[in-house]
């Protein structure tokens, strides 16, 4: 006669136990509130059917977690990840797989990336160049060492080269001569020890929609520019000359007073185009110095300080020939009528003109790297409107050392590197799991689940794909518990436990009524 009240009670404890569960993780990052759903019971008779019967009270069928999204909020650690839609991390704890919503990470002394139970959070490495490699999820163990310098292997420049713009007025072309290109486009590019160059294409028109296109590394093609202008004008280099003049005039000729005054001339402009070849923006490398001496040596080899048969200007040339690398023509671009490269037309050139254009860049780093660096040149984007000429931007690959300076989580799970050279790379994904049943899961505590039966194998992916939700950085998923619910699902228990507590009591004094018959 008791039971039904009783199994109330029980029922509306759990319950209570249920609501202040829920109450008391309200602020556990991850968690998921849970219901106490309940069922009638009946008995049944000896056919093994329901009687017509009141009932026998009711039972707890099921302690059910509501999976539903629980409010993203801020935080200041960089390693926090919110989930934002469906899924859960994947962890291993001492092997065995735990899954979790809890996205509250740090380092550990390994760089793995761990929660507070020390639970290693699972992902995709990357190589060395940044490249995800996928397979089974293993612990995120960050390489925090340098990146390594990587030469450059190719480039690609775009740029509008207006079908307006005439033949250069000054042929044939010169690097030190603007007015003998109609463009000048410079991207940066490395060598096998990650030293930065400067590689500089030059674009010059000779026909209508006919483009040569020339190229240049570290504008040493521009450094006989510079350092002949300051001889040019250096006092001891005018001096010289007039005084070479003065003894090309001479009456009668003197042909030893002459080649004294050359090799003056040539020993004065030596000193000043070292000069200059060594200040910015000049800056010529090592070689470039060592070739501009023995340049100056040859120009006397018997040491007799007598220069024959060269005046000031020849002297000069060949003084600047070695500190120069001059632009060299690598190919012909075509442009058809609508403005695009007609790479059909070009293949039919003689020579054939084929994109990539393989350009060797006689660069010299001084510092060991392997030389020449060879650049698969593409024009992709490249165009031939009527709009104005304009550069669009030379991009090189490769990219010099760099030392690891932070790193961030991007909403695909994406670990990417920020490096002290400006360059980023990928260190690893977060891998992500989600259930055909998430109901089917069975909590461990600490913020995890595993799998059963009833929630069916894990489904193994990367966020934001398929039914995996998004990943926010900074930031974590709040308990979707709802205090105000709770609040008053709990008044709604305790009226339920004082009914059924009621229940009882009305029943005891049934009986004793019926006692006191005696």
């Amino acid at each position: 006669m008791f039971q039904q009240g009783l199994s109330g009670l029980n029922a509306a404890s759990k319950s209570l136990d249920v609501i202040g569960n829920n109450i008391a993780n309200a602020s556990t990052v991850g968690f998921k509130a849970s219901q106490a759903q309940f069922a009638d019971l009946y008995a049944n008779s000896l056919n093994g059917v329901s009687g017509n019967n009141a009932g026998i009270g009711v039972s707890v069928s099921k302690i059910a977690q509501q999976f539903t999204q629980g409010n993203i909020e801020t935080s200041s650690n960089p390693l926090d990840v919110a989930i934002n839609g469906g899924g859960f991390f994947r962890l291993s704890v001492n092997g065995a797989v735990v899954y979790s919503r809890n996205g509250q990470f740090h380092e550990d002394k390994t760089h793995t990336l761990v929660n507070a139970q020390g639970a290693q959070l699972t992902g995709y490495l990357a190589d060395t160049n940044g490249v995800i490699q996928m397979g089974a999820p293993v612990p995120l163990t960050l390489d925090k060492s340098d990146m390594k310098p990587v030469a450059s292997t190719s480039a690609n420049f775009k740029a509008n080269l207006s079908s307006k713009d005439t033949v250069p007025a000054h042929v044939p072309f010169n690097a030190n001569d603007p007015q003998s290109y109609n463009l000048q486009q410079p991207a940066v590019i490395y060598d096998s020890l990650g030293t930065e160059h400067r590689m500089t294409m030059y674009y010059v028109k000779t026909d209508a929609n006919t483009w040569d296109v020339y190229a240049a590394a570290d504008n040493k093609e521009l450094v006989s520019a510079g350092v002949t202008a300051a001889v040019n004008n250096d006092p001891g280099v005018v001096q010289a000359r007039t005084d070479y003049n003065t003894a090309v005039q001479a009456t009668p000729p003197d042909t030893a007073a002459i080649a004294s005054a050359a090799f003056n001339y040539a020993t004065t402009a030596y000193n000043a185009m070292l000069t200059a070849a060594q200040t910015p923006p000049a800056s010529a490398s090592q070689a470039q110095l060592d070739a501009l001496t023995a340049a100056y040596t040859a120009l006397d080899p018997s040491g007799s300080q007598q220069i024959t048969g060269l005046n000031p200007d020849q002297i000069n040339a060949k003084l600047a020939a070695a500190v120069d690398v001059p632009a060299v023509k690598v190919g012909t671009l075509l442009f058809s009528n609508t403005g695009a490269l007609d790479q059909q037309a070009m293949a039919l050139m003689t020579p054939s003109q084929t994109l990539p254009f393989q350009i060797t860049l006689p660069i010299f780093p001084d510092t060991g790297a392997q030389e020449p660096i060879t650049i698969a040149t593409t024009f992709e984007g490249i165009t031939q409107y009527g709009s104005k000429t304009v550069d669009q931007g030379g991009v090189g690959d490769g990219n010099p050392a760099g030392a690891l300076k932070s790193y961030s989580i991007d909403e695909n799970g994406v670990i990417l590197g920020q490096y002290d050279n400006g360059f980023s790379r990928a260190l690893g994904q977060i891998a992500m799991a989600n259930f055909a049943s998430v109901d089917g899961l069975t909590p461990l505590g600490d913020n995890v689940w595993i799998e059963s039966s009833a929630s069916g194998p894990p489904v193994v992916g990367v966020p934001n794909a398929g039914s995996m939700g998004s990943l926010r950085a900074s930031a974590v998923e709040a308990s979707n518990t709802d205090l105000t619910a709770e609040l008053v699902n709990m008044i709604t228990a305790q009226r339920v436990y004082q009914a059924n507590a009621q229940t009882i009591k009305t029943e005891d004094s049934i009986l004793q009524t019926l006692v006191n018959l005696r």
